[in-house]
C-alpha cells in the first residue's frame, strides 16, 4: 500500500526541541499531515500564530535559513497533540497518522449509525512547498462506497482548518503551507517526504527585512 517513486523522504526523531526556535518549528510541522491536521505553532513568545492567506502576505522570503528533519514517530506525536486540543472544539472525533501511507481514521453516519472507515493517502510535495495527499484506498468493513463519497462527507462534516482543502472530485487533500504566516514572519515549506524511508524534511525561511 505504499509508493516509492514520486515521494520525497524523512529522518530520525529528536525528542524535544532544545531552544525556542526549534520548539516553535516542531509544533508548526504538525500541519504536515493532517488531513486535517495542524499543530499550534509557537514562537519565542509561545503564542498561537496568526494564519492568513498568501495573497494577504507582504513578507518576502529568501533562501532557506535552516532545515528540519522529522520521522513518522515524531510527526505522529505532534499531530496527536494538536488533534487532541483541536477536537475539543469539534463534535466529531478523527485521527490522522503516518505509517507506510498517511492514514485518516474516522466515522460517518449511515441510517443513524456511526460506521468506521480508514482512508489511505500518498503524500506529495508540491512545487510551492505545499503538501498534497492523494487518496489511494478505502477500508470500510463490508460496505462498498466510493472514496469520493467519503471525502465529500469529510469536507461537509469534519471541522478542518481553513488551510486544509478537500477536493472530493479529484480525491485529494491539500495542506496549504503557502497560506500560513507566523507572527514572527517565519515561512515553512515542505522539501522532502518519503514514508517508506522514514524521512520528512522542511525548509524554514526568515523574512527579508526591507
Amino acid at each position: 500500500m505504499s509508493r516509492t517513486s514520486q515521494q520525497t523522504k524523512k529522518s530520525d526523531f529528536f525528542k524535544k526541541p532544545k531552544n525556542g526556535w526549534r520548539a516553535a518549528f516542531l509544533i508548526l510541522l504538525a500541519i504536515i499531515l493532517s488531513c486535517s491536521l495542524f499543530i499550534w505553532v509557537r514562537v519565542t513568545s509561545n503564542r498561537e500564530p496568526n494564519y492568513v492567506p498568501t495573497q494577504q502576505t507582504t513578507s518576502k522570503v529568501g533562501n532557506p535559513s535552516f532545515q528540519v528533519n522529522l520521522t513518522k514517530k515524531q510527526v505522529n506525536e505532534l499531530i496527536d497533540y494538536y488533534l487532541n486540543d483541536y477536537q475539543k472544539k469539534s463534535g466529531i472525533s478523527y485521527s490522522f497518522y503516518l505509517e507506510d501511507q498517511a492514514l485518516l481514521k474516522g466515522t460517518f453516519e449511515v441510517l443513524g449509525h456511526d460506521i468506521g472507515f480508514y482512508l489511505y493517502f500518498d503524500p506529495y510535495v508540491m512545487e510551492n512547498g505545499d503538501i498534497q495527499l492523494k487518496a489511494k484506498s478505502l477500508s470500510i468493513g463490508t460496505l462498498a462506497l466510493p472514496m469520493s463519497q467519503i471525502m465529500r462527507y469529510i469536507a461537509n462534516n469534519y471541522n478542518l482548518p481553513k488551510w486544509v482543502e478537500v477536493n472530493a472530485k479529484e480525491q485529494n487533500l491539500t495542506i496549504h503551507l503557502s497560506q500560513l504566516k507566523l507572527k514572527s514572519g517565519l515561512v515553512v515549506k515542505a522539501s522532502k517526504i518519503n514514508l517508506i524511508d522514514n524521512e520528512i524534511r522542511f525548509n524554514v525561511y526568515l523574512p527579508i527585512k526591507k
